[in-house]
């Protein structure tokens, strides 16, 4: 306990480190706060700022943490978010993370200063130890788009949606397959990904590991793992990206490459954005129920708020067919 090995009163402690500003000088001298902090560090100790709020008031406020809210996925969420939140008489605010623990904890901290009521994240990690320190506070929260761990989630069933592709590509007899897998660290990655290698192998079809590159999941992100695999060769005939932003970055790398969708190398992205249908080659995709997750999201949210058992939602996804990936001359522009 730091009191004791401080040889402070267990009070003068608890208020150095639930104090909300840095300044504890009406609790302790400033070196003593700083043996507090100091040490508290050291044992890996967090202030429950969210029991500090309950002696207090807890508000109708909750606090949304998304990586990005450029991206038009989470921008979509985030309406179904809002929206619910209006119907159930709450309200939101969001900020970005953009995907740094720095980040996350800095706006968490913040979030629970203002006593929010509940908190929804769409930025979790795999094997994520932060949310495990958030839950063992006590603090109400749901995720949302990606899950990890037994946290209180709704997403899309990615996993699912990985297997529709998969269906797909072996349907039109692709087999040489590369995956742009997105961000290694969340779910979307591995479970799109981990979709398409097991309906694979379960038609006796190995996917190379050097076939599946992880990448950012914007166009930019798209176009470097594409080149790559392209300049690595053989070229495959069928490329899955896991986001439909990644996959026109692969379509700009494919024409660079002079290669012709889908005669060449069939592509399929993910999510089913506004812009996927209006592309010069239609893009194949997974219509993922982006605005629905968001809404569920909030709803479950307020259930935990108000003290209710809730269990996590797996939104079913649907393959949605273009040009990308039908057999015929369709050339890039």
């Amino acid at each position: 306990m730091i009191a004791d090995e401080l040889g402070i009163h267990a009070s003068t402690v608890s208020r150095v480190l639930n104090s909300v500003d840095a300044d504890a000088s009406k609790w302790a001298a400033a070196e003593t706060a700083q043996r507090i902090r100091e040490l508290a560090k050291e044992r890996g100790y967090h202030p429950n700022v969210y029991a500090a709020n309950l002696r207090t008031a807890r508000s109708n406020l909750v606090g949304v943490i998304v990586p990005r809210l450029q991206d038009y996925v989470l921008a979509t969420v985030y309406e179904g978010i809002e929206e619910a939140a209006i119907e159930n008489g709450l309200s939101t605010f969001v900020t970005n993370s953009l995907d740094r623990d720095e980040n996350r904890r800095a706006r968490t901290a913040m979030m629970l200063e203002r006593r929010v009521g509940g908190l929804i994240f769409g930025d979790a990690h795999l094997n994520d130890p932060f949310l495990d320190e958030i839950a063992e506070q006590g603090i109400p929260f749901v995720l949302v788009s990606r899950h990890t761990g037994t946290h209180v989630s709704v997403t899309g069933n990615d996993y699912a949606g990985g297997r529709l592709v998969g269906e797909h590509l072996l349907s039109i007899g692709r087999r040489n397959v590369a995956i742009l897998a997105g961000l290694a660290f969340t779910s979307t990655s591995r479970d799109r990904t981990r979709g398409v290698i097991d309906v694979f192998r379960e038609a006796n079809i190995e996917i190379p590991v050097q076939r599946i590159v992880h990448s950012a999941f914007d166009a930019a992100g798209g176009r470097a793992a594409a080149d790559e695999l392209l300049r690595s060769g053989p070229y495959p005939d069928a490329i899955f990206a896991t986001n439909d932003f990644a996959a026109i970055g692969a379509l700009g790398s494919l024409r660079d490459h002079r290669l012709t969708v889908p005669n060449d190398v069939v592509l399929v992205g993910y999510n089913d954005t506004p812009l996927a249908a209006e592309l010069p080659v239609p893009l194949s995709t997974v219509r993922s129920p982006m605005h629905q997750m968001g809404r569920r999201a909030l709803e479950l949210l307020a259930d935990r708020m108000a003290g209710r058992s809730v269990d996590s939602e797996s939104l079913e996804p649907e393959l949605i067919v273009r040009a990308s990936s039908l057999v015929g001359p369709v050339k890039i522009c």
